[in-house]
């Protein structure tokens, strides 16, 4: 009975080791899986953080397409180097390895250096450049590192019918003589010896005809949308918004002179460099940074285009031609004679828009950004 009991107890010291082995490797592979879901989930964050850079990258090319190589180029320009985002927990700054062009969503992309119909370009893929991201707890299984990229392609969208956030002035077509031409520089609020008449804003009265209203509208853009055929009440008076023109516009170059303007509300450009052309505003060369936040394309501006014959000398109603994207070379200067001047970009507006079911027939010259995929 003796013996039993002895070889009973031995056998049982036995089980007690087996099971603290079995214990050992069993938190060890528990400790290995809560490892492993750690860098799993590492990479989920890092590749959310290259997806955002590349879906940013992939709108503001699109933004940049004009229908000329010169868009092409500034596409190129605005995915490589507008990319502020960084990953892996905000320490590594993001870089593209490819910008792509094509006519259609889902296949014929090329490189910049390789599009010879720009016209035809709608749509732009970015892929991110591999991103190294180090494992810190699986790295049996998954190796020191690990490269992540992402690819994002963004285009045009379907033709709109409105565009939105327009000035409330307008610019005057006189028709196949004198046509309003890309690169040129066009004077809104033009003096004597200009085409257009002495002291004619030709401000849309919007809300009503006072300087308030034109003033928040150049600053902010206005508070609607439209596009070919809307019609507009414009106030045409000579001289009585003269400060309030100057105001609203200038915030645009980081001035503010009026208690009812502010940076926070109508922010300045990036760049509040004057006297330069579009070219060089895309290129960044020369630049002059503004002493409060800045945002990009402050200074691009979208302004409806009338045929002369809608005006006359007073008050008027005008009927909309065209929405125009043009691009303001200097603030207005001081005293009544100061001018607006901004130079045409181009007849297509990316912008922000939108289709109005109850609005004209869509324009295919009117679209917006969009993300596809």
């Amino acid at each position: 009975m003796k013996s039993r009991s002895t070889k009973t107890a031995g056998t049982r010291q036995r089980e007690r080791g087996s099971i603290l082995a079995t214990s050992a490797i069993g938190m060890l592979s528990i400790l290995l899986a809560v490892g492993l879901g750690v860098d799993i989930s590492r990479f989920y964050l890092v590749k959310t953080e290259l997806q955002n850079a590349a879906d940013a990258a992939a709108l503001a090319a699109v933004s940049a397409l004009n229908g000329h190589q010169t868009g092409i180029n500034a596409a190129v320009l605005q995915a490589t180097t507008n990319v502020s985002n960084k990953y892996d927990f905000n320490k590594s700054g993001i870089t593209m390895a490819t910008v792509e062009f094509s006519a259609n969503l889902n296949t014929g992309y090329m490189a910049a250096g390789s599009v010879s119909q720009p016209d035809k370009i709608r749509f732009v893929r970015v892929t991110t450049a591999p991103s190294p991201v180090g494992v810190s707890f699986a790295a049996s299984v998954l190796g020191s590192s690990k490269d992540l990229s992402a690819t994002a392609t963004a285009g045009y969208s379907a033709p709109l019918n409105e565009i939105c956030n327009f000035l409330p002035i307008t610019v005057i077509d006189y028709g196949p003589s004198t046509p309003i031409s890309v690169g040129q520089t066009y004077t809104f609020r033009a003096q004597a010896s200009a085409t257009i008449s002495p002291g004619n804003y030709q401000i849309l009265a919007l809300a009503g005809a006072g300087g308030a209203d034109a003033r928040v509208g150049l600053g902010a853009g206005v508070d609607a949308c439209a596009g070919p055929g809307a019609v507009y009440n414009v106030d045409t008076k000579t001289g009585v918004t003269a400060g309030a023109v100057r105001q609203g516009i200038n915030t645009r170059f980081d001035e503010y002179t009026s208690a009812q303007v502010n940076p926070a509300d109508m922010p300045p450009d990036k760049n509040i460099e004057e006297n330069i052309i579009y070219d060089q505003y895309k290129a960044g060369n020369p630049t002059t940074p503004p002493s409060h936040p800045g945002f990009d394309k402050r200074r691009v501006v979208y302004i409806p285009i009338v045929k002369a014959e809608e005006f006359d000398q007073g008050h008027n109603t005008v009927k909309f031609d065209r929405i125009g994207q043009f691009f303001l070379q200097t603030k207005v200067g001081s005293g009544s004679g100061g001018d607006l001047r901004a130079e045409y970009i181009d007849d297509i507006v990316v912008g922000n828009g939108r289709y109005n079911p109850g609005g004209g027939a869509t324009s295919n010259l009117m679209v917006t950004p969009v993300l596809y995929k």
